[in-house]
């Protein structure tokens, strides 16, 4: 994902800290926390207006989300590779409290030998948290890794009910 492809950024504080959302001309394009693996910086991107409707429907799907409430997903604009792309649909599928494998998503997207570039795409989701990259674990279920972090990881799916 090229830096261009962002127009304008918002920071919006969770209680798992900050993110950086990103928003190109079609929707939010990302939502990184802070320190997280292939956070792209943007420190030169202005900032969003303020009465911008894709980072206001950001902010009212992650409140939503953190308080346990149903909330929709914002217009999204995720720039990737083809293969990529189905990825990060296929995650969308995994409803909260409910895990997935690597090895299975593979097999769902018709590439059962895939599962090492399944995870390679699955950690280079751009939408933290409302794309739903940590619903996804190693073979044997362990929380394998997290762009933001394991205690993060650990976090989300605990507020999901998918974690005692």
């Amino acid at each position: 994902m090229t830096q261009a492809h962002h127009l304008a950024t918002q920071r919006i504080e969770t209680p798992l800290g900050p993110l950086l959302a990103a928003r190109s001309r079609r929707g939010l394009s990302g939502l990184w926390f802070d320190g997280q693996r292939h956070h792209p910086g943007l420190a030169d991107l202005p900032s969003a207006e303020p009465g911008d409707e894709v980072m206001l429907a950001t902010r009212q799907a992650l409140q939503a989300y953190f308080e346990g409430r149903a909330w929709a997903l914002p217009p999204l604009d995720l720039a990737g590779t083809p293969f990529q792309q189905r990825v990060w649909q296929a995650l969308l599928s995994i409803p909260p409290g409910r895990l997935e494998r690597y090895g299975r998503l593979a097999e769902q997207l018709g590439r059962p030998q895939a599962a090492r570039a399944v995870g390679a795409a699955v950690g280079r989701n751009p939408v933290s948290v409302l794309v739903p990259c940590h619903r996804v674990v190693g073979a044997d279920g362990s929380l394998t890794g997290y762009a933001g972090g394991l205690a993060r990881k650990r976090a989300l799916l605990q507020l999901e009910g998918a974690l005692a």
